[in-house]
């Protein structure tokens, strides 16, 4: 309201639109995990989407393959996850059959860095792979930050995972240590965070196989062994 000496304005203030459980999207409370290991990393994500305190998914895919030698995992709206996975896996095989080549890790992260720092959208999220210079695993927030590490884990149940991550981890670790890391990471998450769990997949990198997501079977097989 603005009063002047002969007049009185009322300006009217647009709406402040929020993106949270109020506006009815569906969010992926999540835990999302990339390990580096000797010759590859190791990903993983747990199943459980919400909105607010209500569970809203047991079987939400929250680890995607964007590339033979790339993958996302994603925390955030659902939608905008679900879209920036698809936009990844096209503009990565557009530019490998345009170059002829692979795009890098870094490479990736830097694109997908790019596209939420022009149009930011309500995501966490993780771009793990392997190329010519080794295993990467890259941490992206909502605004385009992108942060390189040798391990990290995302989402509501980050916290419970570092705790893990932190006592267990080791540099040149085997894939197969890797991988029961990850599963013990995942499971810590579902124990303490309301907003994850319903089981997890899981997945490795490799510049010899590729992506290799591991089986039901293969999953039930290893939490039985931790």
């Amino acid at each position: 309201m603005i009063r002047g000496r002969f007049q009185k304005i009322l300006l009217a203030t647009p709406p402040v639109i929020t993106m949270d459980a109020s506006t009815s999207a569906i969010k992926t409370g999540t835990s999302t995990v990339g390990i580096t290991y000797d010759g590859g990393v190791v990903v993983g994500a747990d199943h459980r989407a919400t909105m607010g305190h209500f569970i809203a998914n047991k079987s939400v895919k929250k680890l995607f393959r964007i590339s033979d030698n790339i993958a996302l995992t994603t925390a955030g709206l659902v939608g905008h996850a679900q879209s920036l996975s698809r936009v990844l896996a096209a503009e990565l095989k557009l530019f490998e059959l345009k170059r002829d080549m692979p795009m890098t890790v870094k490479g990736a992260a830097t694109f997908t860095a790019n596209i939420l720092s022009g149009r930011p959208h309500y995501v966490q999220l993780l771009i793990v792979g392997v190329d010519h210079s080794g295993p990467s695993v890259y941490s992206i927030d909502s605004a385009g930050g992108s942060i390189p590490d040798t391990y990290c884990a995302t989402g509501s149940g980050s916290p419970y995972m570092y705790g893990v991550l932190e006592d267990q981890f080791k540099t040149g670790m085997s894939k197969d240590k890797a991988l029961s890391l990850a599963a013990k990471a995942l499971l810590a998450s579902a124990q303490r965070d309301a907003a994850s769990g319903n089981g997890m997949d899981l997945a490795f990198i490799t510049n010899e196989t590729g992506f290799t997501q591991l089986s039901e079977e293969e999953v039930s097989a290893l939490l039985s062994t931790l």
